[in-house]
């Protein structure tokens, strides 16, 4: 009886930074291939622009989705499990999910994961990872989170998990984004209202990449840091995605681990 070769494909948009991309993805993907040892572990990046920089500037090639499904058939895997790292289910999500119906009779089982915000168990989980890296908070402090944000109805997921922190006890946690909604600007009367003075800002993102060095971080005019500090806050900042977060880990595992045992999102099952 031959054995059954199987692998996982760890999915991210990517990032071109490079600490960002061992701290979060490699260290992630590492955590991966230590807890799932009888299987072929690969990565793929949805975002084209990113995996050409990547080659043109430091050398790396990182496979599409498309390519890493053909080269996985190629070298002879029977079954396949897609985890994403993207945070919510949205447009880049949506991009693996076709692509695993394209290739799903590539395999004897195709099967992809869930983002970490899908269900309403996962939003709990999410919540409660966040606990480790949040400080104990005066009256007067609060923790902003930027998201990414998206014109994808997926977007309304930052507002079930704004909900979700709130009944966990974690009201002086807000989340924005920076190409959906709330923004910033919807932001700042909250925390007026709840006379906030102090802000920690922290990237709600896989990575630690370009949104939060520039747009959260950054001199220029539109940064989140310079707006707040311009409207009378003290700010501080955290430079680290939740890939660098031990409990977002945790749950990148357990979607897997959904898949494998036979609860995964979509997929060919047999």
């Amino acid at each position: 009886m031959s054995v059954l070769k199987s692998g996982i494909l760890v999915v991210s948009f990517g990032t071109s930074v490079l600490r960002a991309f061992k701290s979060c993805i490699e260290s992630t993907e590492q955590k991966i291939s230590n807890r799932f040892k009888d299987y072929e572990v690969r990565r793929a990046f949805t975002s084209g622009m990113i995996i050409k920089k990547l080659k043109r500037e430091e050398g790396i090639h990182v496979d599409t989705v498309p390519e890493a499904l053909i080269r996985m058939k190629n070298e002879g895997l029977l079954e396949v499990y897609v985890q994403p790292l993207h945070i919510m289910p949205g447009e880049e999500y949506d991009k693996i999910v076709l692509d695993v119906k394209k290739y799903a009779d590539f395999f004897d089982r195709l099967v992809v994961g869930r983002p970490v915000l899908y269900r309403k168990d996962d939003y709990i989980a999410a919540a409660k990872a966040l606990k480790n890296q949040i400080p104990l908070l005066d009256r007067d402090e609060a923790v902003v989170l930027m998201g990414h944000g998206s014109s994808h109805p997926g977007n309304a997921s930052y507002a079930m998990f704004q909900y979700v922190l709130e009944d966990m006890g974690m009201k002086n946690v807000f989340i924005g984004t920076v190409e959906g909604y709330p923004v910033i600007e919807n932001i700042i009367p909250r925390l007026k209202e709840n006379k906030i003075d102090r802000v920690i800002l922290m990237p709600f993102m896989l990575v630690a990449g370009n949104h939060a060095l520039n747009d959260m971080a950054g001199n220029g005019n539109n940064s989140w840091e310079k707006i707040l500090k311009e409207e009378g806050f003290q700010v501080t900042t955290y430079i680290h995605g939740l890939g660098e977060n031990k409990a977002y880990q945790e749950i990148y595992l357990k979607h897997i681990e959904d898949c494998i045992d036979g609860n995964p999102l979509m997929g060919k099952k047999n």
